[in-house]
């Protein structure tokens, strides 16, 4: 139980954020010096937006790098100000300048707006005390945040905590995609939640792959067992994610024998496995025998007794390479999972690549330079000389999309709005200050254990936590509420406005450009897979970039289907032409299997195959880049790939053909996807006339 409640994700992180924001309460509270201890509760929120909270290889040099970042940010704003420097100047200098960062990689890029919103707090803070004590605030403040972090986690327990859940979404996807195994001849119904479930699988892979590389794992002798979890779960989603479209076949064998009930008892079998395995790994334990024969027997007897159907050899195949896996806790071969290395470029490099018109990240940091540079404005007509709350709310609630930053900003002002409503309802009781401590201490933990799944009830909890901490500082929290309401719909509303209309990067316009990218991904892992000698470790890292192409695709689509405006009629055939990308996919998962095992074609034939299948990829490529039908792009310059007749085919063969298949399909679709969406802007003008 204790276990539990120690390793356990939302209390451990509730626990982790509370005391470092309650320790250094009480220490003031006891040296007589409160204000200071709630003033180092502002530097928690800076260090968690900074990407600070996770111990890694370089994690004290980040510590530094992010204090100083606080400290200048904080000296600067003081400075200019002195100067007379009008506010607005001062933020749109500071946002370009720090927007370099998200050049370097994802990791520096949160520095950004932590070093901002350190900035903003330091408005609060400019005229009421030395110039000289913020900065010893945010430096202290984040060294005692990075020294109870390092302390409070042990090296491997972050890992831990992805590799469980990445054994639950196996276990979910597993049961999902085997539970109706007959209503997967509708691939428009039981399609779409396979794909959410499968994206999810993938993007926790993707987060392992970014930790492994933060940790140095290779070099750490503590992380050998959780580097076998992690191929374990690799060889697990391979064969899990298997491509069973079949639809015929599985009802020919459905309706002739108890196959369903069987391939039904196999998958739940292995996903309670897999949820075992998760909490073994999360709890710290060692993992109990664990064996499936009976239920791979009886798949191998259904596949025995009807030959002619490739369903039951295809089940008792994958679910024997996955028993094995379980039953060994072995992975069934070693990658080299460090073979790549992470993305991240010098700064030199970085910065002329930020100085380019066409840089994602000069466009975010333009959008919150006049995001803010407004929020200043509106403060300025509102007679507010210091608007920092109209601007932490603008941080606070942008995010990354339109669809994010909606959501963020409807739980933020709802849940602003009914902490204000208790907070000014409590403040006519005058508690002691005590019994406020106290009480501040029990709301912080709650709303730390609730905000990663509801951050709207959270902010309630926040909420009446700020007030409370004004009141003690300043004994007048109440004239606050009012004011805070109005400065957070107001900063709402701006960040609104700002990624709808400061160069918005609208999901749907995504979607061509990555079309492509996944067709070229396909491209190169069937390159791979026929080639003459297939290596493990490139197959393996190749595979994986399919899978993620395809997500990098999946997920824009679902935004886009938020979107204002959105070409109803152009999302749905897109998410058709995902439909047989996701196809594809789960073939060359299956044909990476088949590859490992040396299961390969006679040069000639793969060669036919690779020309034939490089045709097909290129011809959709081709429909993407011109107009819809009627255009020059129905005129195709390559020839329609070439029609391989045959006798009997092998397994590989087969998963080449459906690929062919699938791949003439999404050809004749591929126009639709450079339709161009409606305007957003003429879109939403539009509707405010209205």
């Amino acid at each position: 139980m204790w276990r539990r409640l120690i390793y356990h994700p939302e209390i451990n992180y509730a626990l982790r954020q509370t005391l470092v924001l309650c320790l250094p309460v009480t220490v003031g509270l006891i040296v007589g010096r409160l204000d200071l201890g709630l003033l180092f509760s502002l530097v928690p929120a800076c260090c968690n937006i900074a990407g600070l909270d996770t111990p890694h290889k370089r994690f004290f040099k980040r510590v530094i790098i992010g204090g100083s970042l606080f400290a200048g940010s904080s000296l600067a704003v003081q400075f200019l100000l002195f100067e007379n420097v009008p506010l607005p100047l001062i933020l749109t200098m500071m946002t370009l300048i720090l927007g370099v960062t998200a050049e370097i990689s994802a990791l520096h890029g949160r520095l950004l707006p932590a070093s901002l919103i350190a900035a903003i707090f330091t408005l609060s803070l400019a005229g009421n005390m030395p110039v000289w004590e913020p900065l010893l605030i945010y430096s202290l403040g984040t060294l005692w945040y990075g020294a109870f972090n390092a302390f409070w986690f042990w090296r491997e327990q972050p890992l831990r905590e992805s590799l469980s859940l990445l054994y639950r979404q196996l276990a979910d996807y597993c049961e999902a995609k085997y539970s109706l195994l007959t209503q997967h001849a509708d691939p428009e119904k039981a399609l779409p939640p396979l794909l959410a479930r499968q994206q999810k699988a993938v993007d926790m892979i993707s987060q392992c792959y970014q930790q492994l590389h933060m940790l140095a794992a290779n070099h750490n002798g503590d992380y050998k067992r959780l580097l076998r979890v992690f191929q374990m779960a690799l060889d697990l989603q391979e064969h899990i994610a298997v491509s069973l479209h079949q639809p015929q076949e599985v009802q020919a064998l459905v309706e002739r024998s108890h196959a369903e009930e069987v391939i039904r008892w196999n998958a739940q079998t292995v996903a309670a496995r897999l949820r075992v395995i998760a909490d073994d790994i999360l709890y710290h334990r060692y993992p109990q025998r664990f064996s499936m024969d009976k239920q791979i027997s009886a798949l191998e007897k259904i596949a025995h007794q009807h030959p002619d159907n490739p369903v039951g050899q295809f089940c008792a195949w994958h679910f024997s390479q996955i028993a094995r896996v379980l039953r060994t806790q072995r992975p069934l071969y070693i990658r080299d999972l460090m073979a790549e290395k992470q993305r991240r470029l010098p700064l030199l490099p970085a910065l002329r690549s930020y100085l380019s018109l066409k840089s994602a990240a000069l466009r975010n940091a333009a959008r919150i330079s006049v995001m803010l540079s407004v929020a200043s404005l509106m403060g300025s007509a509102l007679h507010l000389p210091k608007p920092w709350w109209i601007m932490m709310t603008v941080m606070f609630v942008t995010q990354n999309g339109y669809g994010a930053t909606r959501v963020r900003i409807l739980h933020r002002a709802a849940g602003t709005m009914a902490g204000l409503i208790i907070a000014g309802a409590t403040l006519h009781y005058h508690v002691p200050e005590g019994y406020t401590l106290v009480t501040m201490l029990i709301v912080t933990l709650i709303s730390y254990l609730i905000i990663r799944k509801s951050y709207g009830w959270a902010m309630v909890g926040f909420t009446l936590t700020a007030v409370y901490t004004l009141q003690l500082l300043t004994l007048n929290g109440e004239q606050f509420i009012v004011a805070r309401l109005i400065d957070t719909l107001i900063g709402c509303l701006i960040a609104f406005g700002g990624i709808v209309w400061l160069w918005p990067q609208w999901q749907s316009g995504l979607l061509r450009r990555n079309a492509h990218d996944a067709l070229e991904t396909y491209q190169d892992a069937i390159q791979l897979l026929l080639s003459n000698d297939p290596q493990v470790t490139p197959l393996a890292y190749q595979r994986m970039r399919v899978n993620q192409a395809h997500n990098a695709l999946f997920n824009p689509l679902n935004q886009a289907m938020q979107e204002p405006g959105f070409d109803t009629r152009y999302l749905s055939d897109m998410k058709l032409w995902v439909t047989h990308s996701q196809f594809i996919v789960e073939h060359i998962n299956a044909m990476t299997t088949l590859a490992r095992e040396h299961t390969m074609l006679t040069p000639d034939l793969a060669q036919r195959y690779l020309q034939s299948c490089e045709i097909a990829l290129q011809r959709c490529q081709q429909r993407l880049e011109y107009d819809g039908a009627g255009s020059s792009g129905d005129v195709n310059i390559l020839e329609a790939p070439e029609t391989l007749t045959r006798g009997p085919v092998s397994t590989l063969e087969q998963h080449l053909q459906r690929i062919l298949g699938h791949l003439s399909t999404m050809h004749t679709i591929s126009s639709v996807a450079c339709r161009q969406r409606p305007h957003h802007g003429i879109w939403l003008k539009r509707r405010l006339r209205r």
